[in-house]
């Protein structure tokens, strides 16, 4: 109706340009036209009055100047983007004129018309490329790739080191350049969890060895976000390097009395902090460490816990260096290495001679136990050296903020076990769960998540499969279908120990069932009875049905353990197309990567 009044007002637009428009915006949401009317002004700042012709359409993307740097980052979670931009602004503040794309968003043909690029690359899963970037990294590796003589390129990787595959994506996308004849401007670095400072120093590097050839290239464009994008950073002032100091309004646990967890439904209060999120999006939360774990620590390698030490350029305690600056809790393969190389442990350097069992015993081992394997003095240096720096914990968000308002809901299981005759607890889920008071602030940003997202028409079936803490986002989501008053059918399944004590936000799941907002219930209690009973195998038993909601177009989406319960359900998946769809083992992987590519099977693993 608004372009309808407009075309009879003095118009730029012709009658056949406004029906173009018309038509591309029918079906869009609110947010959709907010973010499009963005996206119009920034191209208008990027041309000149009298530029085009006229009667001539707009182009979508403008030409490309020769000689600039073209940022592509890979991202499953965030935190490639934000190295990106950061590049793309200190590129800008050197007067280099910089472009970034999410790699969902770039051509890969395009290469041809490039002199500088970089490529911030995460890595998901077993090595895999985040689902944003499969289209690229196959492109690259495939006959139709292109030679690229004249590319000069870089390439970033951030993963953690704790997985096999280590920022196995950036290994592949420098290697596939290569061989195409691109010619590296910097080496690529590998970056693990505490990335910040290696990525800056590589930043700067990277820019300083190709500013000569690129200074002088013009204005920078204005940085694009894609349709459906977290918003908060335009809102709001806080984010993963200034994090809103919110309020804890709730921790409540939510598993039986006889439960073997403990799980936490958490509220913060995001009152006056300006930050938005989406179902799908993640909540960083930064966490102190436990005092008396500190001291502890200190000890263990016989030091005292007020001892001075320097920490980016300030001088403070040990204790207090240990309880907010180094990670304290959660082993690593490097941690077990270097510390089998000072203490001389036998069983430790043993390990270190075999990767598998090196990743699993720092997976199921915290420090101070590490540390315990051969009493070793180590001098306040050697300690910092050991320890990665503290890192964010990302939270998978329970919540839609048409349901809740300024507020943010988490889903928390605890992580807790004994070692001998005392207890070990998780950094962050031990400062939730018990160290921080209801009233008290706790240090939180939005991750915003692209990749595990409703789908844009309210029509659609949606498929969730979220055993224990992978429910989280499924309650967000439903939550905002409900709100929408959305159309689309939507199927749940849900899997943990037991009925009486593990069946988490029972109630209203059996409300949103009763109401018809939740169109299917599948759940699997694994302890309930003799033989094990897992999400997959509700899956199996519902394989028809399933298929046919794939036939219709259902989205499906999968959050929780990566390490068992992720690949689990997808094999089932894999037996469901076969059987169901009468494919063949290669033709149902090839299905299911077909299904990731259109944004219609979407994972949230950890």
């Amino acid at each position: 109706m608004l372009l309808k009044e407009l075309s009879a007002l003095a118009s730029p637009l012709n009658d056949q340009q406004i029906g173009q428009l018309q038509q591309a915006v029918a079906e869009l949401s609110s947010q959709q036209l907010a973010w499009i009317s963005g996206y119009f002004w920034g191209l208008s700042q990027t041309q000149s009055a009298g530029q085009q012709p006229a009667g001539q359409p707009v182009a979508a993307v403008a030409a490309k100047p020769a000689g600039k740097l073209t940022i592509i980052y890979a991202s499953q979670t965030g935190n490639a983007k934000g190295v990106a931009q950061a590049l793309k602004e200190e590129a800008v503040a050197a007067g280099i004129q910089a472009d970034v794309f999410a790699s969902g968003d770039y051509k890969g043909k395009n290469l041809t018309k490039e002199t500088h690029v970089v490529i911030v690359a995460s890595t998901h899963g077993e090595g895999e490329a985040p689902d944003d970037a499969m289209e690229l990294h196959e492109f690259l590796q495939s006959k139709r790739a292109p030679k690229l003589p004249n590319l000069n390129y870089a390439v970033l990787g951030l993963g953690d080191s704790s997985y096999e595959f280590f920022c196995q994506t950036a290994k592949d996308f420098d290697s596939y350049l290569s061989k195409l004849g691109a010619k590296p401007f910097v080496d690529r670095i590998d970056c693990d969890v505490d990335y910040d400072a290696p990525a800056a120093e590589w930043r700067a590097k990277a820019l300083e060895s190709i500013k000569d050839e690129l200074l002088g290239g013009g204005d920078a464009e204005v940085v694009q976000l894609p349709v459906g994008q977290s918003a908060q950073a335009a809102v709001s002032q806080y984010n993963k390097q200034n994090p809103y100091p919110a309020e804890l309004l709730l921790s409540q646990k939510i598993t039986g009395r006889d439960s073997g967890k403990d799980v936490r439904h958490v509220e913060i209060d995001l009152a006056e902090s300006g930050l938005t999120y989406q179902p799908g999006d993640a909540l960083g939360v930064w966490y102190d460490n436990d005092p008396a774990l500190a001291e502890a620590l200190a000890a263990k390698v016989g030091l005292s816990a007020d001892a001075s030490v320097e920490v980016d350029g300030a001088t403070l305690s040990l204790k207090d260096a240990l309880v907010s600056k180094y990670e304290i809790t959660a082993a690593n393969p490097q941690l077990v290495t270097k510390f089998a190389e000072l203490s001389g442990s036998k069983k430790l350097l043993k390990l270190v001679e075999h990767k598998d069992k090196l990743r699993e015993y720092a997976a199921n081992t915290q420090v101070i136990d590490v540390f315990a394997e051969k009493k070793t003095e180590l001098t306040a240096e050697q300690l910092q050296g050991l320890l990665r720096r503290l890192t964010p914990r990302l939270y998978s968000i329970a919540s839609s903020q048409e349901e809740v308002g300024e507020e943010v809901h988490l889903t928390v299981g605890l992580v807790e076990y004994q070692q001998g005759e005392e207890s070990r607890f998780g950094g962050a889920s031990g400062y939730l769960a018990h160290r921080l008071e209801e009233g008290a602030n706790v240090r939180v940003f939005v991750e915003g998540n692209n990749n595990f997202k409703l789908p844009a028409d309210d029509n659609t079936p949606v498929i969730m499969i979220g055993p224990g803490t992978g429910i989280a986002p499924f309650r967000a989501f439903i939550q905002e279908r409900d709100n929408r008053d959305a159309e689309g059918k939507n199927w749940l399944f849900f899997g943990d120990r037991t009925f009486t004590d593990d069946f988490l936000y029972q109630v209203e799941w059996q409300k949103y069932l009763k109401d018809g907002v939740l169109s299917r219930l599948d759940v699997a209690f694994s302890r309930d009875q003799q033989e094990k009973v897992y999400v997959q195998h509700r899956i199996l038993e519902n394989a028809a049905e399933v298929w046919q909601w794939l036939q219709d177009g259902a989205h499906l989406y999968v959050c929780g353990d990566a390490n068992r319960m992720a690949k689990d359900v997808h094999e089932a998946l894999i037996t469901v197309a076969e059987q169901q769809g009468g494919k063949s083992r290669e033709d149902a992987e090839q299905y299911l990567n077909d299904l990731r590519k259109a944004k219609r099977y979407q994972k949230d693993v950890y």
